[in-house]
């Protein structure tokens, strides 16, 4: 960057690292520590901080009613994110703590703990290596918005509220099933969970609490409360369905939790759009320029294009388009070069399509600082592509598009005169399918977080998955087990 020329002009790879490394979400979680810790010296809190390197570790709070299923989901949470699960009763039992002692004191005496000392006895817990390192998971608190502030005020902010829900009904269905291991306290459910050791089977008891009476009285507290809490939450929280199998509820709150806040961080988007032909690539990314004002690059449109303006390099294009012959890689760099330079381009963003077509090409892309911050690939079965483009037809005289299946001739005299372009017909069309497969594994590993996108449905589908996907920052990878 030429810091003597004005108006200055940031090269459009330092944004790309920034969002690749999340410098702006780095600085404003230090910020945030920083306000609210408030410690005497922010230079050595700051190294300190960032030698910890935990930005990206779970923060969750896990809340439901009786019988939802907190536990089984809290712990399939935990193994899955390899995080520190947390209960009452762990925090409670916890011998080496004086504040557990003295919440424990009160639950003998069969008073209520207060809000505050409950705070200070998870923070007390969430300040040892494990919580900091690996993150955590608070099950079934805080239970009323009293409780939300006391966390609140002694600092502890998750980064997402898990709200469990059922019919009531169905919950006070599953509640009698409930048992309880008394060597361990792990938990069972006579239709849902149920053990094979015949000796565990034995020992199982009716936990306390699990009377018709008593879980509709906590069922009525959970109600009463629970706008509140969600008042207080309402920007981190989501509801998820439990009246539906334990692993499809599983995958519902590990695709919440994976997820990333939406931030104040500038985003300029650079979108490569990546798929067989008939994927819809054309029309998506006409959408996406048409909304969001960003430049749209397709490949061929621009060789064609300069072929048209008569422009040097179109020349040199000109005897390849004419002969139906692939334009030499290095011209074709030039012709994007010009236009992904471009000021609108580095301002506004693009999106590409039709190149690259192998990871050669993706090299020279990137050698070229051209490196995309959303990778998306449309994935269509190969008899939709066949479906889709080669029972596409033009009448010649209008110039008005029709397809054998989707959009009839009107009559047959304008049937009789259609023509199909010769770039579709089965076996040009099976070539280009070809080259397409022999080189997407190739490309998927080439780029990072590759987002697959279902093309085989109504194109404002796709647009609206291909839009959300833009706008938002990308989900945090799935830890594999």
């Amino acid at each position: 960057m030429d810091a003597t020329a004005r108006p200055l002009r940031i090269p459009p790879e330092m944004g790309v690292y920034a969002e690749k490394h999340k410098i702006f979400d780095l600085i404003q979680k230090m910020l945030e520590r920083l306000l609210v810790d408030r410690p005497e010296d922010p230079i050595q809190y700051l190294i300190n901080h960032l030698k910890n390197d935990n930005d990206e570790v779970p923060r969750i709070i896990l809340l439901g009613p009786p019988a939802s299923g907190k536990r089984t989901l809290a712990k399939m949470l935990c193994k899955q994110l390899n995080c520190t699960h947390l209960t009452l009763e762990y925090l409670l039992s916890d011998e080496t703590s004086r504040l557990a002692a003295e919440a424990l004191r009160y639950g003998n005496k069969g008073q209520e703990i207060p809000g505050a000392l409950w705070a200070k006895v998870i923070q007390e817990r969430l300040s040892k290596m494990d919580c900091i390192k690996s993150g955590w998971v608070i099950e079934a608190f805080p239970r009323t918005r009293h409780q939300v502030l006391m966390l609140q005020m002694t600092g502890i902010i998750p980064e997402h509220v898990v709200i469990l829900d059922a019919p009531d009904n169905v919950l006070l269905e599953r509640n009698p099933g409930k048992r309880i291991d008394p060597t361990n306290g792990e938990r069972y459910h006579t239709a849902f969970h149920w053990p094979t050791d015949p000796e565990i089977q034995q020992r199982l008891v009716v936990p306390k609490g699990a009377s018709e009476g008593e879980a509709g009285k906590r069922l009525l507290d959970y109600h009463r409360n629970l706008p509140d809490i969600l008042n207080t939450y309402s920007k981190i929280f989501r509801k998820i369905n439990v009246d539906q199998p334990c692993i499809d509820a599983f995958a519902q709150v590990l695709t919440f939790v994976q997820s990333r806040h939406r931030n104040l961080a500038p985003h300029t988007p650079f979108i490569l759009l990546y798929g067989p032909p008939g994927s819809g690539k054309s029309l998506q990314a006409e959408l996406m320029a048409q909304k969001y004002s960003i430049v749209n690059i397709g490949c061929g449109q621009k060789l064609k294009e300069a072929v048209a303006d008569n422009t040097k390099l179109g020349e040199l294009i000109r005897p390849y388009i004419e002969n139906e012959q692939q334009v030499p890689d290095s011209i074709v760099m030039k012709i994007l070069t010009e236009h992904l330079s471009k000021l609108d381009s580095s301002t506004r963003g693009w999106v590409l399509h039709g190149f690259p077509r192998d990871v050669e090409q993706a090299n020279m892309l990137k050698d070229l600082g051209f490196i995309p911050n959303r990778v998306f690939f449309l994935n269509i079965p190969d008899d939709i592509a066949f479906e889709r483009l080669a029972l596409r037809m033009t009448d010649p005289v209008t110039g008005e598009r029709y397809h054998g299946m989707y959009k009839s001739a009107p009559n047959l005299e304008v049937q009789l005169r259609l023509k199909q372009n010769p770039k579709y017909s089965e076996k040009n069309l099976q070539m280009l399918l070809d080259i397409y497969h022999a080189n997407v594994q190739d490309l998927e590993n080439f780029y990072e977080g590759v987002i697959h996108i279902n093309a085989d449905q109504d194109p404002h589908t796709v647009y609206e998955l291909i839009e959300s996907y833009t706008i938002k920052p990308l989900p945090k990878p799935v830890l594999q087990q």
